[in-house]
């Protein structure tokens, strides 16, 4: 399931041969593989702002993961129940997720960040009978326990004695044996459950099985070019409840054996970025493109800040040229682009180290995934043309189906291609570029039109921090091309900025493309996973 040694991308392609073996569990290969032959090798090292950092080896790893499975079976959690994580980067959220895939269970990664409807909306539908969380997570539950007929049990990391209901995780493990018999588990049997980040709709319930890590790993090590190498250690901002943390990151990394760092903040501060990387000596990263274009406002990180990057990869929405660049330029390494959702993750993506790099372009498909540009039947469309980026099954990494939702599983497919809803195209070198989420283009006087080149030009001009760009109705043109920004430090909104942005666009893609109306704003609503949540700005200006 690795990827292969080869000195080019072709030959990776041509050589590579999925081999998962029958009996793979996800608790079995992050933890206790490597506990058996390396029990003191650090797995996971968390940052802490006052610079006492602290570490966990695979030993501790997989003797605290297996005293919390025994925990689980002795509240009567049985194979195949749903258990909700509602936590932060920390050691407690891996030794969870790791008891739970080892006693067969199915793991629920939440946001912190989600509010009280957004919780109750997943936790029922996922019909969860336990959730690990801490002092914060419990303020989020107040009052939707007894809501919840399947929610049996609320376990708290942290030493809050006096939550009614509550149990202490630390007691659950110290009161258990570190001893336990991993559940026997096939590739198909499921294990984790991620909620779509909901940016077109409502939120949808991917299952996925043990073989969906075995599926990561040569889309990891394609990004991060060829890890693990000497001194690998790695680390996201990313939140672990979204798909890009959990397994563009987390569990990939821990079954190579590369030391993972984690971070107690929720939300992205630029500057400690900077500092993390320096402190915790990351050599690799996670960074999605919004989190990339707001470190863009520190100012000379590289002398200010003593890091040291091998690798950076990116995904959750298009990074664009001029992001591309600039991290060329102020994090001394090549960002390689991935790209995926949560159904279907890690199938394409950039290798700066095998000539697989292009600027605007989000890269080819990764080794072992067969992807196309195809129209809504599932025709496959020719070199240039716009249509859905689809994957054809079967793939280690696609899902299994949606929970509880059968119809839904079955829109998602046009024969046996999964249609991801991401529009792309593909040029004659075979590199597919992003043109936006099927539901965000825009269509202005009979053109067709993707927000991500024109926010990206729009992020070039000095005076933007962030943009988004969506359609707004309009009687002559169907729609008309509007653009939400965010302005740096020291800029303020005038009629006059607004006319000079506009122009900016106008003179550097197209008369068609550019923004008929810009509006100032405070914030761009974002998923907790950092996309754009074109839908609410859409809603906003169909309601002017």
């Amino acid at each position: 399931m690795k990827l292969p040694a080869g000195t080019s991308y072709h030959e990776l392609r041509e050589s590579f041969v999925w081999d998962i073996p029958a009996r793979f569990n996800i608790g079995e290969v992050v933890s206790d593989a490597w506990a058996a032959t390396s029990p003191d090798r650090v797995c996971l090292q968390h940052f802490s702002p006052d610079r006492r950092h602290l570490s966990l080896t695979y030993g501790e790893l997989s003797a605290r993961s297996a005293a919390l499975a025994n925990a689980f079976v002795s509240l009567g959690v049985q194979k195949g129940d749903r258990i909700a994580l509602l936590l932060p980067q920390c050691f407690e959220t891996v030794i969870a997720h790791v008891a739970i895939y080892k006693m067969g269970a199915v793991a629920l990664p939440l946001a912190l960040l989600f509010g009280a409807e957004a919780l109750e909306y997943r936790l029922r539908a996922s019909g969860a009978v336990a959730i690990i969380t801490n002092e914060f997570g419990l303020t989020r539950l107040d009052g939707l326990a007894e809501r919840l007929a399947d929610l049996k049990h609320v376990i708290l990391c942290g030493n809050e004695a006096d939550a009614p209901g509550a149990v202490l995780f630390e007691e659950l493990v110290c009161a258990h044996t570190s001893r336990f018999d991993i559940v026997e588990t096939g590739p198909d049997d499921p294990a984790l459950m991620i909620f779509t980040s909901g940016t077109t709709g409502p939120p949808k319930a991917a299952v996925h099985g043990h073989r969906v890590l075995a599926g990561h790993i040569p889309g990891f090590q394609f990004g991060h070019e060829q890890a693990p190498q000497p001194g690998d250690r790695i680390w996201t901002p990313s939140d672990w409840a979204w798909a890009g943390g959990l397994l563009n990151v987390l569990l990939p990394a821990l079954m190579l054996g590369i030391p993972v760092v984690s971070s107690p903040a929720q939300k992205f501060e630029a500057e400690m970025a900077f500092r993390i990387m320096a402190e915790m000596k990351v050599r690799n990263a996670f960074i999605p493109p919004t989190a990339l274009r707001l470190m863009k406002a520190v100012a000379d990180p590289r002398r200010r800040f003593d890091f040291d990057l091998r690798t950076v990869t990116s995904a959750g929405e298009a990074l664009g040229r001029e992001t591309f660049e600039w991290a060329r330029a102020a994090l001394g390494v090549t960002v390689n682009e991935m790209f995926g959702q949560t159904e279907c993750n890690f199938v394409l993506g950039s290798s700066a180290g095998l000539g697989v790099s292009k600027a605007s372009a989000i890269g080819k498909p990764v080794p072992g995934h067969e992807i196309a540009i195809v129209d809504e039947d599932g025709n496959v469309l020719p070199v240039g043309e716009i249509g859905q980026i689809a994957v054809r099954r079967p793939d280690p990494v696609m899902f299994i189906a949606y929970f509880s939702d059968e119809a839904a599983t079955g829109a998602k497919f046009a024969g046996d291609w999964l249609l991801t809803g991401d529009l792309g195209r593909q040029d004659a070198d075979g590199y597919i570029e992003f043109v936006g989420r099927n539901d965000d283009v825009i269509t202005s006087s009979g053109y067709r039109i993707g927000p991500s080149e024109i926010e990206d030009c729009l992020v070039a001009h000095p005076a933007v921090q962030l943009a988004a760009v969506v359609g707004k109705p309009d009687p002559v043109r169907t729609e008309i091309v509007r653009a939400c920004i965010v302005l740096a430090q020291g800029y303020s909104p005038s009629d006059e900025l607004a006319v000079e942005i506009r122009e900016w666009v106008k003179t550097r893609l197209s008369m068609h493309e550019y923004p008929r109306e810009v509006v100032f704003v405070d914030e761009i609503p974002l998923t907790t996973t950092g996309k754009v949540i074109r839908r609410l700005l859409r809603e906003q200006a169909a309601a002017e």
